[in-house]
């Protein structure tokens, strides 16, 4: 593909100067691009003074996926979902899950698809939405907001599963056209620095702050990994950052940890500390607080009031819905309900 086919990337501006730089402003990176280079993703490069995505209409990977896996358990609860990714990060973390596709795919790789033949196989495959996820929306941003315009039109839900390192501004034009997303608040700023190879925990607080702020509903995943972010101290650090500035109606979901990619050894989380972690989160007040990766009564939504088991999942299938606890009557808080196979709850 020509240079001048590549779609134009949004976000950014000419510097000036006869070398025809130019710097990004999609992710916190903020990426100075001298012509014919890429930016600290690597999928987006400056082409004779204009920045192009490298990935556009090229996803890497496709597959139906129920949405609790992404996970989101308060949105469109049992229905299923397109999830899509292409190849590129803007984070280098060392337990990576999809480093194959994130980290370690040499070239830019993937299957011609443009947005509206993947909102056509959407329709197809007779799902609810689409989800961004698998590798960094962020850096697939282009692509995502085309598909995301034309699925809205076509009556699905969009949901992303991110990092948080995407700059507020993208944020605030393209929810109109999101519906929910999950962040992963991997740890503190020393974690991200020295485990991510990021910039600090800093971008993420603002990005979710930006989420909300935009009416997005958001669910917040913390990977528990034994001996970097499992103390206590960690853990209550993050859970009263969420309650104070997201509030304690956000789903929360501490996941297990099993060894991989360049941290092959450390033992994988105890289902002990997620239960810790568990407890100290409702102890602070959050409502909605799971414990995954691991087979747990945890995977459930337990009423926050009374106790009682209101939803209830084995696995990423939910079993028994309800928007109320059966017992004491207190809501659960539910959003886009009107996507879910038992909508009329």
């Amino acid at each position: 593909m020509a240079a001048s086919d590549r779609k134009e990337a949004l976000f950014y501006r000419k510097l000036a100067g006869k070398n025809k730089a130019v710097k990004c402003g999609l992710c916190p990176w903020m990426c100075t691009i001298p012509e014919k280079k890429t930016g600290h993703c690597r999928v987006r490069a400056n082409f004779d003074g204009r920045l192009r995505s490298l990935v556009y209409g090229h996803p890497v990977t496709i597959a139906v996926d129920p949405v609790e896996k992404k996970p989101l358990f308060h949105f469109a609860p049992g229905s299923r979902c397109l999830s899509i990714a292409t190849v590129g990060c803007n984070l280098t973390c060392r337990f990576c899950q999809n480093s194959g596709i994130s980290q370690e795919y040499g070239a830019i790789n993937g299957e011609p698809m443009e947005p509206r033949e993947v909102v056509a196989l959407a329709k197809r495959e007779n799902v609810a939405g689409i989800a961004y996820t698998y590798t960094e929306p962020t850096v697939f941003y282009e692509y995502a907001l085309d598909i995301m315009k034309l699925a809205r039109k076509a009556g699905l839900y969009n949901v992303w599963v991110s990092n948080g390192y995407t700059n507020p501004l993208p944020i605030k034009r393209m929810a109109k056209y999101l519906d929910a997303v999950n962040v992963d608040i991997k740890g503190d700023d020393e974690f991200y620095r020295k485990v991510c190879g990021g910039l600090g925990i800093a971008p993420v607080f603002e990005a979710l702050k930006a989420y909300k702020k935009n009416g997005v509903w958001i669910e917040v995943t913390n990977l528990i990994i034994p001996g970097y972010n499992d103390s206590d101290k960690a853990i209550t650090n993050l859970v009263e950052w969420v309650g104070k500035n997201l509030g304690k109606e956000t789903p929360l979901h501490f996941s297990a940890f099993y060894p991989q990619y360049k941290l092959t050894n450390v033992p994988a989380t105890k289902s002990a500390t997620l239960e810790r972690a568990v407890a100290i989160a409702r102890k602070k007040g959050m409502k909605w607080v799971y414990a995954g990766n691991v087979r747990s009564e945890r995977e459930s939504t337990w009423c926050w009031k009374c106790g009682s088991l209101v939803i209830e999942r084995a696995g990423f299938n939910v079993q028994s819905l309800a928007a109320a606890c059966p017992k004491c009557g207190e809501r659960v808080d539910l959003k886009g309900m009107k996507w879910t196979r038992r909508g009329d709850t």
